[in-house]
């Protein structure tokens, strides 16, 4: 298992990483390095998070005022965590969505990270050979975190741009019904909302919808809610699972709804593995209680996560300041893409863009987005990750994170994009120059009924001899 293809590093996603690791940007000492932005981090609030450290310093137990609770917390606790932290997280989770909803401290069960969250709550509901249900395109991790080890199967449910990448109950009902005809078993269905990579949330009635599919089935709904902080514009856009499961207008089985929660991407805490399993069902609580074991959080972190979650006014201010800066972000990113004529998929949280790419390939195959990442990759400099690896049936599209770098970094990589874009609008207008002035062109664009702005497309694509597609790839 350990030496085979299961983790699912051989993908593009992790291909990119590994071009950024060997060539990494740095703002003096590199200037011309891969730039990360296929990493989702959110290193923009580290300065309050630093503050906040430096005027508590007892919540550390490293430290001359802390140092008091060093043999408390250094001796063995048991897998159920500290009260304290199990009682503070549980508050957290409420407050991210807006206390609409209350959460009950005895369901927090600990992890390593949301990865070892995901690992282990499918450990909780599903046996080798099973499957699980997730809509299209989702976070490649889920590949190695839900079936390298447990024996699981993935089955993809294709969303459409011609909807926004909507999840509907048709799609859902058409994935469910390949699987029964294939006689795979599906326990259950895994969304992400906010959406990894879309950026986008999921509105009541379509998680209505939702619960009423698992309901019929009778399979379980694994909701993904790592990124609940993150959504920027305002509460009443981002709708938790929990406040269906309060919904008096329709029935739901909550021994079926499961929450997988983290501090890596609302806090920027990756680092910390600190990962949550909330489940409604009493037996799934006490199975994950026990599998945590392998996996616990370190009581040093439980103590000073507990001391800042319990902190209500830095609570407050964190999330605001950390919205408005990831509003600004994106609206820097999105703006300036904008106007050098690329779109993206319209969002409202994560932290990260869905940026469309589909008018700079030659012919709509995934062939030519390879080809396409891999001049953005080697040439333009910058690991963005291609739709592909997210299980995209559309090729063109790309996941570009902006929250893990500063202002100027940002600047540079904006910059980047902007004369790559340049250049292939140049090599454009030469063949369009080039194509006015010959007749026997003319001559044929004539009888074959061509516009000529599909050859200005061709152009752009990586079979055009002038443009930066092909000299790259000479």
């Amino acid at each position: 298992m350990a030496n085979g293809d299961g983790h699912g590093e051989n993908s593009p996603y992790f291909d990119g990483w590994k071009a950024y690791e060997e060539d990494p940007f740095h703002a003096i000492k590199n200037t011309s390095g891969v730039i990360q932005m296929g990493l989702a981090e959110n290193q923009l609030c580290f300065d309050v998070i630093q503050n906040w450290v430096r005027n508590n310093p007892e919540s550390s137990i490293c430290t001359p005022e802390g140092v008091f609770n060093f043999k408390e917390v250094a001796l063995f606790q048991d897998y159920h965590g500290l009260p304290e932290f199990r009682e503070a997280v549980a508050k957290f989770m409420s407050k991210v969505r807006g206390n609409k909803v209350k959460f009950d401290p005895d369901r927090v069960v600990m992890s390593g990270g949301a990865t070892g969250a995901h690992e282990m709550l499918t450990f909780c509901l599903a046996d080798p050979g099973d499957a699980l249900l997730v809509p299209t395109p989702y976070y490649p991790g889920f590949d190695r975190d839900l079936k390298w080890r447990t024996g699981i199967q993935l089955i993809p449910v294709p969303c459409k741009s011609s909807n926004k990448f909507k999840i509907t109950r048709e799609a859902l009902e058409e994935a469910y019904k390949k699987a029964q005809e294939a006689n795979i078993r599906v326990k259950g269905l895994l969304i992400t909302n906010p959406s990894n990579p879309l950026g986008t949330t999921l509105d009541k009635e379509t998680l209505k919808s939702i619960v009423r599919f698992i309901n019929d089935k009778h399979i379980h709904l694994i909701c993904d809610e790592i990124y609940a902080a993150t959504v920027f514009t305002g509460h009443d856009d981002f709708v938790s699972i929990s406040e269906i499961t309060q919904d008096q207008e329709i029935d739901i089985d909550l021994d079926l709804i499961h929450i997988v929660y983290s501090l890596s991407k609302d806090m920027g805490f990756p680092g910390f593995r600190v990962g949550i399993v909330y489940s409604y069902n009493d037996s799934v609580v006490k199975c994950a209680r026990r599998m945590s074991s392998f996996g616990l959080v370190s009581t040093q972190t439980q103590h000073m996560i507990a001391s800042m979650l319990s902190d209500e006014e830095f609570v407050h201010n964190f999330i605001a300041e950390s919205k408005q800066r990831l509003a600004t972000r994106h609206r820097m990113l999105t703006v300036r893409l904008f106007h050098m004529g690329i779109r993206c998929l319209g969002g409202n949280g994560g932290l990260f863009v869905w940026m469309d790419l589909r008018k700079l390939l030659n012919e709509q195959t995934f062939d030519a987005e390879m080809l396409l990442w891999r001049v953005i990759i080697n040439e333009v400099k910058l690991n963005v990750s291609p739709g592909s690896s997210f299980h995209c049936e559309e090729p063109g599209w790309f996941r570009v994170c902006f929250a893990n770098m500063d202002d100027k970094t940002m600047e540079v990589a904006l910059n980047r994009i902007r004369n790559f874009v340049l250049k292939n609008k140049e090599a454009a207008s030469a063949l369009k120059k080039q194509c006015l002035h010959s007749s026997s062109f003319r001559l044929s664009l004539s009888a074959s009924s061509r516009r000529l702005d599909d050859v200005m497309l061709g152009a752009m694509s990586p079979h055009s001899p002038m443009s930066p597609l092909v000299q790259a790839r000479n």
